[in-house]
């Protein structure tokens, strides 16, 4: 009975000391080559299609802003939040990349960085996508999402370096 009690002992413990850990204390340095704000310019074949979103991003070491225009040419909504076809969603969060694939998650939010009421236009709470991407250039990545057909290349527009911040 000694030794089952000392053996479930042990491995509670184990269990413990390794399915949890601390959160760290420091931003992580996140890939030096996103460093910086990636504008979309246009989209391929964009005057012949229906919707479609321009994206401007903003990586500063772990942490991402997004800053999401659409064009539609249907009406999906109340004008008062399509504005004639046009409008502007805004995410941030923290990212990560392994190997070819880059991960966002974050939340919707205010140009100010701020949250978003979830009452208010358009989507709200959790935003979460995946790119696969590559590096035409040092100022050129081109971005795949997994929840569209359509990829997408951005320019540097301003490089930044990571200086991490505590949290």
């Amino acid at each position: 009975m000694k030794k089952a009690f000392t053996f479930y002992l042990l491995a509670f413990t184990f269990l413990l000391q390794t399915a949890c850990k601390f959160n760290p204390d420091m931003q992580t340095p996140g890939e030096s080559y996103l460093q910086g704000e990636w504008q979309q310019d246009s989209v391929t074949m964009q005057k012949q299609l229906v919707n479609y979103s321009l994206y401007n991003l903003k990586f500063n070491c772990d942490s991402f802003f997004v800053q999401i225009k659409t064009f539609s040419k249907a009406n999906t909504g109340a004008d008062s939040c399509t504005k004639s076809g046009q409008w502007t969603e805004y995410a941030k969060g923290v990212y990560d990349q392994k190997n070819d694939t880059l991960h966002v998650r974050g939340l919707f939010c205010n140009p100010d960085y701020s949250y978003k009421d979830p009452t208010g236009c358009f989507r709200s709470g959790v935003y979460e996508e995946s790119f696969k991407v590559v590096k035409k250039t040092d100022s050129v990545v081109q971005f795949n999402p997994t929840s569209s057909v359509i990829a997408f290349s951005a320019r540097l527009i301003k490089r930044s370096t990571c200086t991490p911040k505590p949290l």
